[in-house]
């Protein structure tokens, strides 16, 4: 195990202690805390970068601040912070520093951060200016297929980390894409992801990027393998090669790139190491969209928009590592997920970003929180003393006011919410003399007034409904939420609100003592499928499965056509 302190049991605090009293203490109601203190929303609200936070409508006093700000403290919060910008290997399970940090520094800062001997920013450069330098031939045209075609489509191949985050940041910045050039994200193994994404799809004006760091993940080479199959049988029905080994491998050296370190198997696989571009292990997967994972963004956006991006991150960075906690936003809101967590039974958590190019954001968060803090063993292999983890979900703007809103407005459980939103849209819009984006605003501004100030029975009254569907049209409030709005949704603070998220899950994972860097549970699955997949033929493989999964399989092949 790394040379890591063992986590502090943060149930065990007398910080811990005092909180709980705390909340058995607390009278929750909204309307009377703003109502009794004018300066709520001044002292709860916090500006960083291109965004401004309101946490005014959250469960929390001044009180509850400070108690979690001395929580925060209680568990060294601010050590173990340090200790993952210094390098030290706080993933513990994979003896790993933990650095995605330093894939969004300056050049300026190289030979500042040396860790296990390696220049981390200058590596980082060293890589950042070959994508760039590639990324330029192909949105000018330079870089052509093998019938001296320029590239109109771009396809993605990856899984995990490797696709959620380009995707999820290629729908939320389309209208920054400025080369002609179409993206398509391929990850499921399903055939029918791969089918629809190359549906309709010119070959000879179609790259492919492979995107697996050890160039083995089961799932992205098996779809690497079937985009290779696509793209020769298509130029050979076109006429464009003629199926020799030479024109083949010709093909895949114009058509095929990598972001990988396996130069070998990258090699092995047609594509010129040239055109392979790695990342460290110090990063994981899931903080590896400002990595070579984003490749595709450099190509559909170009090099000085991803450096925007870039910044917004850093940005935050060296934010969360400089503020205090009691002004630090990013860390208050690790902290008030806790309290919800812990102290109240609160396990779900919605992202509802009212901007339509955010769709895949809520998707993104799924893997970067729950893949992080979705443990029961703490990073020294003790057991966890505290829930740990929340269950991030959400949909982007009215559509889901007319889905899962009524759960979270009148449902027996209480869901904390962060609202998302932008002062300007890229796409502005009347409807005769209404301006569309600040009716789609009014909806953001009005369901975080709902859910934290209902409706009581004597306003219902008032509206003249009858007694008996009184308590069917009221609101109990008091529904914690947290707005964060932007000027726009640029590049910049795309970065800014990923680097938000990131650092929540590590306030989080500290104060329950968790590796929030591995994911050794997606591991078991994996081996079993290994295992399962030669029963669908093999007799022998299918006695050793148990009694369900052979009955399944029985039913499988009965109907498999």
């Amino acid at each position: 195990m790394s040379n890591i302190p063992a986590p502090i049991d943060a149930a065990t605090t007398p910080e811990w202690a005092a909180l709980q009293r705390h909340h058995d203490e607390l009278d929750i109601n909204l309307k009377k805390w703003f109502a009794d203190d004018p300066k709520r929303v001044e002292k709860l609200s916090f500006d960083l970068a291109d965004l401004h936070f309101d946490l005014s409508k959250n469960l929390v006093t001044d009180e509850t601040v400070k108690l979690l700000v001395n929580l925060g403290r209680a568990v060294r919060l601010e050590e173990r912070r340090d200790a993952m910008y210094a390098g030290e290997h706080i993933n513990t399970t994979e003896d790993r520093a933990v650095l995605h940090t330093a894939l969004r520094r300056p050049k300026s800062d190289e030979g500042k951060y040396v860790v296990d001997g390696q220049d981390t920013v200058a590596d980082v450069h060293e890589v950042l200016d070959r994508m760039y330098a590639f990324a330029n031939k192909v949105r000018s045209g330079e870089w052509k297929g093998v019938t001296g075609k320029a590239i109109k489509h771009v396809v993605s191949i990856g899984i995990g980390g490797s696709d959620l985050g380009p995707n999820m940041a290629y729908e939320a910045l389309k209208p920054y894409a400025d080369a002609g050039i179409d993206c398509r994200y391929v990850s499921n193994i399903d055939p029918n992801d791969m089918a629809e994404k190359v549906k309709g799809l010119d070959p000879e004006t179609t790259l492919v990027i492979i995107v697996s760091k050890t160039f083995t993940t089961l799932e992205t080479i098996t779809n690497a393998r079937e985009a290779k199959t696509w793209l020769l049988k298509s130029l050979r029905a076109a006429g464009a090669i003629d199926g020799s080994a030479g024109q083949d491998a010709d093909a895949i050296r114009h058509h095929f790139v990598a972001v990988s370190t396996a130069l070998d198997l990258v090699e092995e696989f047609g594509i010129d190491p040239e055109n392979a571009f790695g990342f460290w292990n110090w990063v994981g997967g899931r903080y590896s969209v400002d990595s070579a994972v984003g490749l595709s963004l450099i190509i559909a956006f170009g090099p000085e928009r991803f450096e925007e991006f870039l910044a917004g991150f850093h940005e935050v960075d060296e934010y969360f590592k400089s503020t205090p906690l009691e002004e630090n936003v990013v860390a208050l809101m690790g902290l008030i997920n806790v309290w919800y967590v812990n102290f109240f039974g609160m396990g779900s958590h919605a992202v509802l970003p009212y901007n339509q190019y955010l769709h895949r954001f809520p998707a993104y968060l799924q893997q970067l929180t729950m893949e992080s803090n979705g443990k029961s063993t703490r990073w020294d292999g003790t057991p966890v003393t505290t829930g740990t983890g929340e269950v991030f979900w959400g949909e982007a703007g009215t559509n889901g006011q007319h889905a899962f809103y009524q759960l979270i407005h009148q449902g027996t459980r209480a869901i904390p919410a962060d609202f998302i939103a932008f002062v300007n849209t890229a796409n502005p819009s009347k409807d005769g003399d209404q301006d569309v984006h600040e009716l789609f605003l009014g909806n953001f501004l009005a369901q975080t007034k709902a859910l934290a100030f209902g409706k009581t029975a004597d306003e219902v009254r008032a509206e003249g409904t009858a007694e008996w569907m009184v308590p069917a049209r009221c609101f109990e409030g008091n529904r914690p939420t947290t707005s964060i709005f932007g000027e726009a949704l640029t590049p910049k603070a795309l970065g800014e609100l990923i680097a938000l998220y990131e650092h929540i899950v590590f306030v989080e994972g500290t104060v329950w003592g968790l590796d929030s860097y591995d994911q050794w549970g997606v591991e078991l699955g994996k081996q079993l499928a290994k295992q399962i997949t030669p029963a669908f033929h093999d007799d022998e493989a299918l006695a050793k499965q148990d009694a369900s999964t052979q009955a399944l399989i029985a039913f499988y092949r009965a109907r498999r056509k």
